[in-house]
């Protein structure tokens, strides 16, 4: 009769397979890592140029132009002489600081270069420019 118990099916579930659920959940993480930085990149709306030489880079400093050639420093829009104070203020806390440039397309080349100015003013040499990433690795 001991026998007829156990295959009853009325069994009490004493333990749960956590399994299937972590391996969805580092599914999520993943694709959230990977979203994250597209995102809060893209949240200025710029019409990048195209470029086939472009590369990434390990992003510190985002500085956007948007097509009116408004000035962003990660998302935030500020004005030639506050963005002066907060890059000198991040290059004194960071010395080895990057920055990359994301300019809209239809911006003219001047105001790129007066940024670039501005960064080089504060002795920040290491920078970028970023393109659409679709663009990159195309014909040469």
């Amino acid at each position: 009769m001991a026998g007829m118990a156990s295959s009853n099916g009325d069994e009490e579930i004493v333990g749960i397979n956590v399994t299937p659920l972590v391996d969805v959940v580092l599914v999520l993480l993943v694709v959230l890592m990977v979203t994250a930085g597209y995102i809060a990149s893209r949240a200025i709306p710029v019409d990048l140029p195209k470029a086939a030489t472009g590369e990434s880079v390990p992003q510190t400093l985002a500085l956007s132009i948007d097509q009116h050639g408004g000035l962003y420093l990660d998302g935030r829009r500020m004005e030639e002489p506050e963005l002066h104070g907060r890059v000198a203020a991040v290059k004194r806390a960071r010395p080895d600081i990057r920055a990359v440039i994301a300019a809209d397309g239809r911006v003219p080349h001047q105001r790129v270069i007066r940024l670039i100015d501005l960064l080089r003013q504060e002795h920040v040499t290491e920078f970028a420019l970023d393109v659409r990433p679709e663009d990159l690795g195309g014909a040469h």
